[in-house]
């Protein structure tokens, strides 16, 4: 069975635009654990546009299941997790003009450096990730710089244009599963999933974690966050 993963920095948007103390992405975060969640991701931006420091810190004191650290491989970053010590780190593409992450990393142009980044971040015991596109070079480039897992970025297949293209990224996915598993890597995947796309994903297979963030939190500003969590776990479940 697929594990759904709660993204809350949008919650924490809704506050920053007032710079005020609600929403909470903290208790956001616990409610989401409360309707079935299995994990809590979170995205510490440099800019700090959503997510602020103190957030991941009480989220590490509080998460019940798992917290997974969304963050740029930077230096700054690397001792934030190393500090806080999440279940697990994803690494991230990240630019300042960009509304969300655009695309994967460019892990064979970066292979030196997340090789001895990766190597930091597992003397801490945390399980590291690479969010990749759903290409074979770059599933092998991560597996050799050492992580134990990838997210595979689903971005393409949520905003094709129609049924041809929407098929032919879907292969994509179900091809870049399958090499990830030969690898001998977990394979996760996320970003722009959503309560009507997400079931062609879950049929794929191989998948052990979906990361879903904005169309939940987007739910919940109608229906509350333990109803939107639940409704999103039933579908992953089949029903």
């Amino acid at each position: 069975m697929v594990k759904l993963g709660v993204n809350v920095d949008h919650v924490a948007t809704v506050r920053q635009a007032r710079g005020i103390h609600e929403p909470d992405p903290v208790t956001a975060a616990a409610l989401a654990e409360l309707a079935g969640a299995d994990s809590i991701t979170v995205h510490l931006r440099e800019d700090r546009r959503h997510i602020q420091d103190r957030d991941v810190e009480l989220l590490s004191q509080t998460v019940k299941t798992r917290l997974n650290l969304e963050m740029a491989a930077t230096e700054e970053m690397i001792g934030i997790a190393l500090k806080i010590l999440p279940y697990s780190v994803t690494l991230v593409p990240e630019k300042r003009q960009e509304l969300t992450t655009e695309g994967g990393l460019d892990v064979i142009h970066l292979r030196t450096d997340l090789r001895d980044q990766v190597a930091t971040l597992r003397q801490g015991g945390m399980l590291i990730s690479l969010f990749v596109d759903p290409d074979l070079e770059q599933l092998k480039a991560a597996h050799r710089v050492g992580v134990q897992a990838v997210e595979l970025h689903t971005g393409a297949y949520c905003e094709a244009a129609d049924e041809t293209a929407r098929k032919a990224e879907l292969a994509k996915l179900e091809s870049a599963v399958r090499a990830g598993k030969k690898l001998g890597l977990q394979v996760n995947a996320g970003h722009g999933l959503n309560y009507r796309n997400v079931r062609e994903v879950v049929a794929l297979g191989g998948i052990e974690e979906l990361n879903i963030g904005h169309s939940i939190v987007a739910r919940a500003v109608l229906v509350g966050m333990e109803r939107a969590v639940r409704e999103m776990v039933a579908l992953l479940q089949g029903r």
